[in-house]
This record gives C-alpha cells, sequence and structure tokens, in this order.
C-alpha cells in the first residue's frame, strides 16, 4: 500500500453542535449533533433529500451552517474565512464526490497531482505520489487520458486518487461507488477498508447498504435533516 497513517486515541476529531442548515424556506438540517472520533469508519444512510450530502458538506467547509457549530480537530470551520476554508481542506480534507469535479482541460494525472501542488508540493514529487495511487487504483494506463474520454468508474476512480493525494486527516466519501461497475466498486471499496485499517477517519454517504457494511464500523442514519439513528456495525467480508 502507498497510503500512510497511524491510530491514533480515540478522541473526537469532529464534533457537531446543534447543526442547522436552512436554504430560503428549506431545513436541510435540523439541529444535527454528532461526534465521530479518530480512526472512526462512519456510514451516513438515509433517502434522497434528508440532508446527507449537506452533512458532508458542513463537514468538509463546502457551505456554513445556518446554526450550531461545526469543529473538525479543533477548527470551528464555520468561523474560519474564506482563505482559512481554503486551507483547511487541502490540508486536512479529502473529499470523494459523486459527480467526479475533475478539471476537464487537465489529464487525469495532473488531475491528481494538482492537489499536491497547490499545497507546496513540487511537481516531480507530485506527480511520483500520483503515479502510486494509479498503479494501487488499476487505472495506470488511463493516466495521460483527459476526463472527456474516460468511463464513469475511471473517472472515480482518478477522484479517489485526487482526495487521497495529501494523506488527509480526514476523508469524506460522497456515494464513491456510485458510478462504478461491480469489479471497480470492489476495488474502492478494498481501499477505503484498508485506509481504516490503517487509522484514516473516513466518513461516507452512500445508499449501498453493502458498502456500509463492508467499510464501516458505525451507521448514522439520518431523515427530514435529523439524525435518527446511530449504530455500530460489524463491517461483512
Amino acid at each position: 500500500m502507498v497510503i500512510e497513517g497511524s491510530r491514533g486515541e480515540a478522541a473526537a476529531v469532529v464534533r457537531l453542535d446543534g447543526v442547522r442548515k436552512e436554504y430560503g424556506e428549506t431545513t436541510a438540517l435540523d439541529g444535527v449533533s454528532l461526534q465521530i472520533r479518530a480512526g472512526e469508519a462512519v456510514a451516513v444512510m438515509g433517502p434522497s433529500g434528508c440532508g446527507k450530502s449537506t452533512l458532508l458538506n458542513m463537514i468538509a467547509g463546502l457551505d456554513r451552517p445556518t446554526g450550531g457549530t461545526v469543529v473538525v480537530h479543533g477548527e470551528n470551520v464555520g468561523e474560519l474565512s474564506e482563505k482559512g476554508l481554503a486551507l483547511y481542506r487541502r490540508r486536512r480534507i479529502g473529499m470523494i464526490f459523486q459527480f467526479f469535479n475533475l478539471i476537464d482541460d487537465l489529464s487525469a494525472l495532473d488531475n491528481v497531482a494538482l492537489a499536491a501542488q497547490l499545497t507546496g508540493t513540487p511537481a516531480r514529487q507530485a506527480r511520483r505520489r500520483a503515479l502510486e495511487l494509479f498503479e494501487e487504483l488499476g487505472i495506470i494506463d488511463r493516466r495521460h487520458a483527459y476526463p472527456a474520454v474516460l468511463s464513469g468508474g475511471e473517472r472515480q476512480r482518478v477522484a479517489v486518487a485526487r482526495a487521497l493525494m495529501n494523506r488527509p486527516a480526514l476523508l469524506l466519501a460522497d456515494e464513491p461507488t456510485g458510478a462504478l461497475d461491480s469489479r471497480s466498486g470492489e476495488q474502492v471499496m478494498d481501499l477505503l477498508l484498508d485506509l481504516n485499517q490503517i487509522g484514516q477517519t473516513l466518513i461516507l454517504v452512500t445508499h449501498d447498504e453493502h458498502l456500509a457494511r463492508r467499510c464501516a464500523s458505525r451507521l448514522v442514519e439520518v431523515a427530514d435533516g435529523r439524525v435518527t439513528g446511530d449504530h455500530t456495525l460489524e463491517p461483512s467480508a
């Protein structure tokens, strides 16, 4: 494995207290309180439109709460400046988006290497690590291809590689296997499981109960913007 990490004390690295998010007259999150410890793998499940992705966006600093607090590694994310949020996302967070969010004008390799270059990593070093991740994810032969000619599964694996480039303390995944065939999906599940076993804190939003049970040790259920269940899981083989 090229992924590095170590399991630290099981301290709360993510804490949400009474988090609300309103869009006009629509309430997406309604007083969510939640703690996630270092090294946990947490699956968030619920029906479409229940607030799962909004919850992930709050933790990622992609949106700000209307009320309540979001604290990650001791930082109140809602109080960070725009520059502070950008630094927070680059240094603390790895994000796997449901719809990839790749840059069309960059090759797959450059899409991934850019994540490290933005933190000051020299281009040659960034490309070397990107190639290691491409090998790990089985897409080394697609490194020079552009997003437009990649399949959905290939684009998602590129997005996974990008999320892992800076060895983030917290990995957030929004439907990480949603666009993959069964073989590619199993590859990503194996990687997420390996990451968690070496101490990577993981929060994933999914509709796939198999993915949740395979990769997560805890299931948080969300409905109508509220946490309605919080259960320990025994990951399946």
